[in-house]
C-alpha cells in the first residue's frame, strides 16, 4: 500500500496524557478523503506501527488529526509517538479506511465512548452537526482532568453526557439500564478499553444485530485467537495463482503466504485493523477478527488471524 509522507504541523495537549497531532501535506496539497470512523496506520520512530482513528471533520482535506493516549505499560508505540515526534518531523502513514462507518438511514445514533474511544465519533460528530442528525453521546472518563476534547464537545448541550468514575465503573455510566431498551431505529457505536467494550458487548447483546456498531483497539481480554490448542493444519488454495499451500497449527495465512514469497499488506496482525481482508470464493472459515460483520464474514476474512474448519479454504488470491 502506498504510503503518505506527512509533515507534522502541530502537537498540543488535548487532556491529561493525550496528545493531539495534526499532519498536513508538506507541500500544501489536499489530503485523500476519508469518511466518519475512519483510521490510518502511522510509522513510528523505532520501528512501531500503530492505529490511530481520524477526530478531524470529514469535510476537512487540508489537515489529518489524531488524539493519542500516552500509555506506559502498553506495547511502546505511544511512549515513542509522545517522546521521540516533535513539530517539523515527517511521518510515512497509509491511506485512511474506516471498519466503523455511519450506518445510513438510521434515525437515531447512540456514541458510548470510553476514554481515548471518543476519537473516531469526533469526526462522527462533525458529520452529524453538519447533516442536523439525531444524536447523542456518553462520554465515560476516569476525571474531568482526562477527557479530551471538552472545548469542541461544549456546545452540545443535552446531546453530551460525562461520566466520571474516578476509577470505579460502578460510580460511571449504568450501561446496562441505558441500553435495556432498544428503541426501533436507534443505532449504537460503541469504542474503548476492553472491560468497556465488554460491558456495552453484554448490555446490548439483545439489540439487533445490524444495529450495533464498535470498533475495538486491542483484542478483548480472554478474546478469540489466531491459534490454539485445538486447531488443527488445513490448505489455503490460490485461485490467481493456480498454487496450494499447507497452513500448519502454529503458523497463520500470512506466514504462510510470506514463505512462499506472496506479500498480504498487514497492519496490526491481531483482527482488529481491517487491513488484510481477503475474499474466499470456498471453504468454511474460522474468523478470529473482531472487524468482520455478520454479514461481511460470509465474503471475506481476515488472514493474519482467520482458521479454517474445512480442510481447504479457497482464496480470491
Amino acid at each position: 500500500m502506498t504510503r503518505l509522507d506527512l509533515l507534522v504541523c502541530a502537537i498540543s495537549d488535548a487532556a491529561s496524557g493525550i496528545r493531539l497531532y495534526e499532519l498536513v501535506d508538506p507541500v500544501g496539497g489536499s489530503l485523500p478523503e476519508f469518511t466518519a470512523g475512519a483510521h490510518i496506520d502511522v510509522e513510528i520512530p523505532g520501528g512501531f506501527l500503530r492505529q490511530y482513528s481520524l477526530c478531524s471533520d470529514p469535510r476537512d482535506r487540508s489537515r489529518y488529526r489524531i488524539a493519542v493516549l500516552r500509555e506506559a505499560g502498553g506495547g511502546g508505540g505511544s511512549v515513542a509517538l509522545h517522546d521521540k515526534v516533535k513539530v517539523g518531523d515527517r511521518l510515512a502513514v497509509s491511506p485512511p479506511r474506516n471498519n466503523f462507518p455511519i450506518a445510513m438511514g438510521a434515525d437515531r445514533h447512540l456514541l458510548l465512548a470510553g476514554g481515548i474511544g471518543v476519537t473516531p465519533m469526533m469526526a462522527m460528530i462533525e458529520q452529524f452537526r453538519h447533516e442536523g442528525a439525531n444524536f447523542q453521546l456518553h462520554y465515560c472518563t476516569r476525571s474531568p482532568e482526562r477527557t479530551a476534547f471538552r472545548e469542541r464537545l461544549a456546545d452540545l448541550g443535552s446531546r453530551i453526557f460525562y461520566h466520571h468514575d474516578q476509577g470505579d465503573p460502578r460510580q460511571g455510566l449504568d450501561i446496562a439500564g441505558l441500553l435495556v431498551e432498544h428503541r426501533p431505529g436507534t443505532h449504537l457505536y460503541y469504542c474503548g478499553p476492553a472491560p468497556f467494550m465488554a460491558a456495552v458487548k453484554s448490555a446490548a447483546a439483545h439489540w439487533p444485530v445490524e444495529s450495533v456498531h464498535f470498533e475495538y483497539f486491542v483484542p478483548p481480554v480472554n478474546g478469540k485467537s489466531a491459534q490454539s490448542a485445538a486447531d488443527r493444519g488445513f490448505r489455503i488454495r490460490l485461485v490467481q495463482r493456480r498454487l496450494e499451500l499447507a497452513v500448519p497449527p502454529d503458523k497463520s495465512i500470512v506466514d504462510v503466504l510470506r514463505v512462499a514469497g506472496i506479500e498480504i499488506e498487514t497492519s496490526c496482525e491481531i483482527g482488529t485493523c481491517g487491513t488484510c481482508k481477503t475474499r474466499y470464493l470456498a471453504g468454511t472459515p474460522k474468523h478470529n477478527d473482531y472487524v468482520l460483520t455478520a454479514r461481511d464474514q460470509q465474503e471475506w476474512v481476515m488472514v493474519c488471524c482467520a482458521r479454517a474448519e474445512s480442510d481447504v479454504l479457497v482464496l480470491d488470491i
